[in-house]
């Protein structure tokens, strides 16, 4: 530890007080505490500090905190050190951990197993640190974890733990009083504690309990009393007295609590008469806190059941207080004295001089003590001398809060004791001259309905001097500068009301004047606002009576000014008053009663003044009105567009990946539809596996079926991109053409039957319809531009012709009434995908087939020989039959691609062609034709060995292969 300090500290420490004592500014204070926050992370993280030593770094830390700086990098050594089996250095942690951490911090996970730990130990030492930390840091998550140990300390051996066990208890009330509501009885049975310590530290939480609920505990009231009486007659250990006061705290708790158990209970108060009689003898005046405890007893008194001789004793005691030179002293005199006057008034009559040197003192807390006092003690009798002084304070105070506070005594006393209507107008023109817009606005609400309500029941004169004073009263007034907002609006109410009900003053002479106050005060709209109403009112009056309006010039200048204002509320103002004006004399006496402010408005909730018009609508056909908890249709369909929304707010923001479209497999296509045949129709290539069904070979078809001339290219694996087959399909002799239509493919057979299995893809959850309704084509339209594109080409390529070349036949029409019979007989179908480039690699058990040899048998071979060979020259015209295939299906119908979209209809015009000539050639056959095996290889290779070349530099690729 190096040198060693006072209270065993090293010379380190004791330096650091020193140098922050001697500091004499806030800024070198804090580079102190900076330096040793940095001399604090360096040193506390170096590894095998002794305890000792750490001890004094929480300590420090502990000190760096009190000064306000953040000192968290060291909260876990302290929470640490709630761990050691050393006393000193556990007590440290805890102390430390209180200080520094709250119930809410995270690091207090950490505590609750030592805490729980600790509270079983056998040194009681250990338990009260642990009972303190429970205080301080178990918020209401962790109190079911401590809450039975806590219980069984009620009952332990020491009387330190079982006072820190109800301590506990206690605060584990005010987090959650649900929590240990069932442990209430304990608080009852400790109460009789041997201790004093556990007594006294009981009467806190039954404070609380009976401040809830006083009559569960009326029956305590002996209890009380007798713990009371045994503290007065000095009955307990000298070391609990303070200041030669046995117990002093225990009685004032006591005490509060007799308090609040005798309030208007004649019975209890009757067991109480006795022992607060005696601590008023006994006390010691002569100390603070015997002067605490005889306040606490006024205080009871005044609470209890009253009592002549306990009133009397109060009275002597609160002379006494008055009488004092310690403004302290005073004080709680005038505040007994306030509390006191409730039960009996008659006292403060014998204190009128110590209350009126309390006004004139200095001490500004004594005085607005007192002001609270005469606030309490004014009658009819002193209202204006009360009052008065309040309003002198008033002014001469700076406080707005207070001013405030004071200005609305001031105007509730001036309502309610007002000794005549003169000095009352004149009360509240002086409190809202000075108190400016401070005054609260219900305040002058509150004034403008006593003026129009009156001060007599059945008095009309009475209230109409009170009108007459306040009209007068405002016109002297209204002339002076700087008039607050509140009170101008208040002056151009009351002139507007009641400005010429008398007859002393005339209607221009009144409309002068708030035309004045409209220009002085431009800027404030809500002053304005209510000079033009007081305007239209005195007009809307004279208008009434018969009488001629003259509008004074400057009035109409203000009412043009405010036709044209920013304000739609001026605006308005101002149109009405014109609208008025104009107005014959029935008219404005409905809309402008005289003297109808405080009348009761009747509204009519059923609107009966419409059932007239009601019938008369009904009588022409109109449509009987339906309440709304009657419209039970309106009502299903305002729940179905809730759900809807509901619904569709469910889908406003989703995670989960979009579902892969199904892709949109091409068909063959029916013999009537020739043209359909010759486009290339682009298919989404799918990222997900496909199986593919083996299906059984059926029945040779006829070579008179044009089905059978086309280009087969099943089971052909891809030469370019990703391998991959088309379909595993066997192509046998014997075969028959299939189609597929939204993943299902189909077989047809020479009769017309169709067949049908359903291909399993990643939508294999779904089964696959025949048929896609209109609104999913197209949605699929507009998101993917697939299926509904198929349709439109479908429906359009009978109409279209392509040219491969010059030399290429054209494609012969077929009407529309050959379409619609040919429909009848089949299904319609989406066009061939001529490259399925999303099916995986199925090896075929069945004979596979070349597909070049469909194509020779198309072709000539010599042609197709001397084209291959003339193309083989140069790799810039290679032939690439696939890559051309798959870049045009990639390319959509063929716009913008160089490619037309015709280009196969050089190989389906000579099927075609043979198909009309009635040449009956079977699918075998055309297999049989061509080279032979070995040259079909050949050409394959070749084929594979070329380069990708885009189609737009091979146009003539199928005018060569078709010579």
């Amino acid at each position: 530890m190096g040198s060693q300090g006072g209270f065993g500290q090293s010379k380190e420490f004791l330096d650091l007080v020193k140098s922050l004592g001697e500091a004499r500014s806030k800024a070198e204070e804090d580079r102190i505490v900076l330096n040793e926050i940095e001399t604090l992370k360096r040193r506390i993280s170096e590894p095998d500090v002794p305890k000792r030593k750490m001890k004094e770094f929480i300590i420090r830390l502990v000190y760096i905190e009190m000064l306000g700086h953040d000192a968290s990098f060291g909260y876990i050594h302290a929470v640490k050190m709630t761990h050691d089996d050393n006393l000193v250095l556990k007590r440290t942690g805890y102390l430390a951990v209180t200080l520094f951490l709250n119930e809410d911090h995270d690091l207090i996970i950490l505590i609750v197993n030592t805490i729980q730990k600790d509270l079983k130990s056998d040194n009681y030492l250990v338990v009260c640190a642990a009972l303190n930390a429970v205080c301080k840091l178990i918020n209401e998550e962790t109190i079911p974890a401590v809450l039975p140990q806590v219980v069984d300390l009620l009952g332990h051996s020491k009387e330190a733990v079982r006072k820190k066990a109800i301590m506990a208890l206690h605060r584990f009330y005010q987090k959650s009083a649900s929590s240990v509501q069932h442990l209430v009885s304990n608080f009852r049975k400790k109460l009789c504690d041997n201790d004093p310590g556990v007594m006294g530290a009981t009467l806190c939480p039954l404070f609380d309990l009976i401040t809830i609920d006083v009559n569960s505990y009326k029956d305590l009231v002996i209890s009380f009393v007798s713990i009371l009486k045994q503290v007065a007659e000095r009955r307990l250990p000298k070391s609990y007295d303070y200041h030669q006061m046995p117990a002093p705290f225990i009685q004032i708790r006591l005490l509060k609590i007799l308090a609040l158990l005798g309030s208007g209970d004649k019975q209890a108060s009757e067991n109480m008469y006795t022992v607060v009689g005696d601590i008023f003898r006994k006390c010691d005046s002569s100390s603070n806190i015997g002067n605490a405890v005889l306040y606490e007893c006024i205080c009871c008194v005044s609470s209890i059941y009253p009592n002549p001789k306990l009133l009397e004793s109060a009275a002597d005691v609160i002379a006494r207080f008055l009488k004092s030179d310690s403004h302290n002293l005073k004080y709680m005199g005038i505040d007994a004295l306030g509390r006191l006057i409730k039960t009996s008034p008659e006292i403060a009559e014998q204190h009128q001089l110590a209350v009126i040197d309390c006004l004139e003192d200095p001490d500004d807390t004594l005085k607005r003590k007192t002001f609270e006092l005469l606030y309490k003690m004014t009658k009819s009798s002193n209202v204006e001398v009360i009052v008065d002084r309040m309003i002198d304070y008033m002014i001469s105070i700076n406080d707005n809060h207070y001013k405030t506070e004071i200005a609305s005594r001031c105007v509730e006393l001036a309502e309610q004791f007002a000794p005549s209507n003169h000095w009352f107008i004149q009360t509240m023109n002086k409190v809202f001259e000075h108190a400016g817009d401070l005054v609260n606005i219900k305040v002058a609400h509150n004034l403008m309905r006593l003026i129009a309500e009156g001060f007599g029941e059945d008095d009309d004169n009475a209230d109409s001097q009170l009108r007459s004073s306040a009209v007068e009263s405002y016109l002297r007034i209204i002339g002076e500068p700087k008039l607050p907002s509140v009170f101008l609006q208040v002056i151009c109410w009351v002139l507007g009301e009641y400005g010429t009900a008398d007859g002393k003053f005339s209607a221009s002479y009144i409309t002068g004047k708030l035309c004045d106050v409209a220009e002085a005060y431009s800027n404030d709209e809500t002053v304005k606002a209510y000079a033009v109403t007081a305007l239209m009112k005195i007009y809307a009056f004279e208008l009434a009576a018969g009488r001629k309006v003259d509008m004074l010039p400057e009035c109409q200048s203000l009412i043009e000014e405010l036709s044209a204002s920013h304000s739609t509320d001026l605006q308005q103002r101002a149109y009405e008053l014109q609208a008025v004006i104009g107005l014959d004399v029935h008219a404005v006496e409905i809309i402008m009663p005289s003297d109808a402010s405080c009348e009761d408005i009747e509204i009519d909730k059923n609107l009966s003044f419409l059932s007239g018009y009601v019938q008369q609508a009904l009588e022409k056909g109109a449509q009987l009105y339906i309440p709304e908890n009657e419209r039970s249709g309106m009502s299903t369909i305002s729940n179905f567009r809730t759900q809807e929304h509901q619904e569709s707010s469910m889908h406003g923001l989703r995670f989960e990946a979009y579902e892969l479209p199904k892709p949109t497999v091409s068909s063959r296509i029916p013999p009537v539809s020739l043209a359909s045949s010759t486009e290339l129709v682009p298919v989404p290539e799918p990222s997900y596996p496909r199986e593919t069904q083996k299906v059984a070979s059926l029945p040779s078809v006829s070579s008179s079926d044009p089905l059978d001339l086309r280009l087969r290219l099943d089971g052909v694996q891809k030469k370019w991109g990703r391998p991959t087959y088309s379909s595993s399909e066997t192509s046998t002799s014997n075969s028959v053409p299939e189609k597929s239509v939204n993943g299902v493919t189909k077989v047809v057979d020479a009769a017309g039957t169709v067949s049908t299995r359903a291909r399993d893809t990643s939508y294999d959850s779904r089964k696959a319809e025949v048929e896609i309704s209109p609104e999913k084509q197209k949605l699929a339209a507009s998101l993917f531009g697939g299926s509904s594109k198929t349709e439109r080409r479908m429906s359009t390529t009978g109409h279209k012709t392509g040219k491969a070349g010059s030399h290429v036949a054209e494609k012969p029409q077929v009407s529309k009434g050959s379409d619609r019979s040919a429909a009848e007989k089949t299904v319609a179908q989406p066009q061939p995908d001529l490259l399925d480039l999303g099916d995986p690699t199925v090896p075929s058990s069945a004979q596979s087939y070349d597909p070049f040899k469909q194509l020779e048998g198309l072709l000539d071979s010599n042609q197709v020989t001397s084209s291959v060979n003339h193309n083989a020259a140069g790799t810039d015209k290679a032939p690439e039959i696939m890559g051309l295939c798959l870049e045009t299906a990639g390319s959509g119908s063929g716009n913008g691609s160089g490619v037309d979209v015709n280009l196969l209809s050089g190989l389906s015009n000579p099927t075609i062609k043979n198909a009309h000539e009635g040449t009956a050639t079977t699918q075998s056959t055309q297999f049989s034709k061509g080279p032979n095996t070995k040259d079909a290889l050949e050409k394959d290779a070749l084929v594979r060995q070329m380069g990708v070349t885009p189609t737009s530099q091979n146009p003539n690729l199928f005018k060569d292969l078709l010579g």
